[in-house]
């Protein structure tokens, strides 16, 4: 599908070059224009220098976290396979390369890849509760027409839930083991968490005639025409998302590194931590924290929060552990973080009391749901 080799933009500017090894990995090397001007893509993995990176581990199938971070997620991922499918590709033969340059432009965050699929979105969507439908059907293995139409709309899209994607907003349909209702409570726990002190972008429920509304947010990896660098907590630790492997310890020691010490967004990931505590979001993985590269202070703060919502693990417990403890962390565990991150104690015991007594109607009202 390609010869081996992809260029990588961010807003126009050539950043560099990916090209496949003998051994089905993605090396790396920045352009001599980025490498004059430009800033590492992934704080910790691609220092500006004038050298070709080749990962050493195969965490992300031979790319690197900052590339595998445009990649779709398993909703997505779905959508791309069968749409491969349905032109006679076969998915299995399709290099992570290949993948990248279907995802194009289409993908979250700022980097897009050349040469692309042609994978624009048209510019109005289908009606929602016609959309939704057609999403369970793909997700039930069903035949559907459209397909094309469908990956436009949402097959670079990360999450396990089906959505799709505008220039403006995300929005998503309930998964087949979702509540019916699964955007109302997500829109609620949206609300609550801005009410904790918490970023987080704008939201909304479109209307249907199925449920409750489907939920839509804003997308903050835009602003107008210019395209914000995005990382999650995956790419920049190079860390499997899917398995248990972080402690809070390490998000709150990450967000110090890369925003120098600022104590606002120190902050906020102390809030984000005692809200998935006490608002019961177990699925608080490694790509579930992102940070947007700001050019103008070389830094990098939190971005909003999202995927926020009432959630159990299949192993029962927090993806990221509080303090070691994943099973049923409390103020004991919250206190303990806070103050290795060099917090206030008065000001974390006030956080804590705060957002418990606010998160208290979720639990009260979705204790017993179903996730």
């Amino acid at each position: 599908m390609n010869d081996r080799k992809a260029e990588v933009f961010l807003n126009g500017l050539h950043v560099g070059t990916l090209a496949e090894t003998a051994d089905h990995r993605t090396a790396f090397a920045y352009s001599e224009a980025w490498l004059e001007e430009g800033f590492a893509v992934s704080p910790f993995s691609l220092p500006v220098k004038r050298r070709v990176f080749v990962p050493s581990v195969n965490t992300f199938q031979g790319l690197w976290g900052v590339f595998a971070d445009s990649m779709p997620d398993a909703w997505g991922r779905l959508l791309v396979d069968r749409m491969l499918k349905s032109k006679g590709i076969d998915p299995s033969r399709v290099t992570q390369l290949d993948r990248l340059c279907i995802v194009g432009d289409s993908g979250i965050g700022a980097l897009t890849y050349v040469p692309a699929w042609d994978v624009h979105q048209d510019a109005e969507l289908p009606e929602l509760d016609e959309l939704s439908a057609r999403c369970r059907a793909v997700l039930n293995h069903e035949e559907i027409s459209g397909l094309d139409e469908l990956f436009r709309m949402g097959g670079s899209s990360g999450g396990a839930r089906p959505k799709v994607m505008t220039d403006e907003w995300i929005i998503k349909f309930p998964a087949s083991d979702d509540m019916r209702d699964a955007g109302v409570m997500e829109k609620e726990y949206m609300d609550c968490a801005a009410d904790c002190g918490i970023c987080v972008p704008e939201t909304k429920l479109m209307p249907s005639a199925r449920c409750g509304g489907y939920f839509a947010v804003r997308r903050f990896d835009r602003e107008g025409t210019i395209r914000r660098h995005i990382l999650t907590a995956a790419a920049i630790l190079e860390a499997d998302w899917r398995t248990a492997a972080l402690d809070y310890h390490t998000l709150m020691k990450l967000t110090r590194i890369l925003s120098r010490s600022n104590a606002a967004d120190t902050e906020q990931m102390f809030r984000r931590m005692c809200f998935n505590v006490f608002a019961h979001n177990r699925d608080d993985h490694a790509k579930n924290f992102s940070w947007i590269y700001d050019e103008a202070q070389d830094c990098w703060h939190p971005s909003p929060a999202y995927d926020l919502t009432w959630s159990t693990t299949y192993f029962g417990e927090h993806t990221t552990t509080v303090d070691g403890n994943g099973r049923d962390p409390g103020e004991k565990e919250l206190l303990a973080v806070g103050k290795a991150a060099g917090m206030n104690i008065r000001t974390c015991s006030r956080l804590i009391a705060e957002i418990r007594e606010k998160t208290e109607p979720l639990q009260n009202r979705y204790r017993n749901c179903r996730s």
